[in-house]
């Protein structure tokens, strides 16, 4: 069979199975929401009740069943790692959701790696791709979002600056906050207000958000904050001085990504060059390819390949990103 033919019919099944996985998950956030929209707009009212109780039953069947899952989760410390690391990327995923997802990965992408190479070894180097496939994506959602507070933390602080001095207590400008400012600023400070309202000191609440946002500029904003809440002092000047620090910040890592843009992007060519090479050669000449795969020391120079190029990209990653 055509190898590309075996290559779309093996993207296309996996793209399905986690398209379902995935919309399954999330859809289950708005199924009451429909459920009672479809109720209000169906014609036969008589079976409202009927159809309201077994859905009611479902949903309780489901919770029960990932709140026993996550409660056994819970107990292991790499589940908290997990969780935390959802947080942050603003994931609305349970431990529990995010293993099956992770799950359907592997399977998935060891089902294309056997479908397109026929080869049990690429197979399994397949299989370990789709294990990091869920983490890549978590750890860029994570960074993204980082990104985007960081660029608007200097904004926050001054309209934070500007109530205190119009006479607004800490809290009310931090609901200004949230609804002056576009998200992640406005979603995380709309937490805050939220979780103090049910209950929770204003320190607990910013200590919650440091660990959802771990910004070294939300640290130093939030301890400055819960010092002036000891001590006491001019927390508008405070602020101000770290929303000017902040700026001057940014600026100059916005300037160090320009100078070694050229850089990184020489390390990602670099990096990825020999494998997509060798993707090309395979579709190419696919006896040629394999042949390395069929003895020992084929299989060693491929492993010693690949540990080469982590390595450099490792390296070039670590020499470009620069810290301020």
């Amino acid at each position: 069979m055509d190898p590309l033919l075996l290559i779309g019919i093996g993207v296309f099944g996996l793209v399905a199975i986690s398209s379902l996985a995935i919309g399954y998950i999330f859809s289950r956030q708005d199924s009451a929401l429909s459920d009672r929209l479809d109720s209000v707009t169906s014609v036969e009212l008589a079976d409202l009740p009927k159809r309201e109780e077994k859905r009611e039953r479902e949903d309780r069947a489901l919770s029960r069943l990932t709140e026993e899952v996550d409660k056994a989760l819970s107990r292991r410390g790499f589940a908290a790692r997990i969780a935390d690391q959802l947080a942050q990327a603003n994931l609305r995923l349970t431990v529990t959701e995010y293993i099956i997802i992770n799950f359907l990965s592997i399977v998935g992408c060891l089902f294309v790696g056997k479908l397109i190479f026929d080869l049990w070894v690429l197979a399994i180097f397949a299989g370990v791709l789709g294990y990091f496939l869920p983490r890549i994506y978590v750890g860029f959602a994570k960074r993204r979002r980082l990104n985007r507070f960081s660029d608007q933390l200097s904004d926050c602080i001054n309209l934070l600056v500007n109530g205190l001095r119009s006479g607004y207590s800490m809290l009310q400008a931090m609901e200004t906050v949230s609804h002056e400012l576009p998200p992640p600023v406005s979603e995380e400070f709309s937490r805050v207000v939220q979780e103090v309202g049910l209950g929770l000191t204003n320190e607990q609440a910013l200590n919650n958000m440091l660990r959802r946002i771990p910004s070294p500029d939300l640290d130093l904003m939030i301890t400055a904050i819960n010092v002036q809440h000891e001590v006491g002092g001019n927390l508008a000047e405070i602020l101000d001085i770290i929303s000017y620090t902040i700026r001057e910040r940014v600026r100059i890592q916005g300037e160090i990504r320009t100078l070694t843009a050229q850089q990184m992007l020489s390390g990602y060519i670099i990096s990825f060059l020999p494998i997509g090479l060798g993707l090309i050669l395979y579709l190419m000449n696919r006896e040629y390819m394999l042949g390395m795969f069929d003895h020992p020391c084929g299989l060693v120079m491929t492993g010693v390949a690949l540990l080469g190029i982590i390595i450099g990209f490792v390296a070039i990653q670590r020499i470009v990103r620069i810290e301020v």
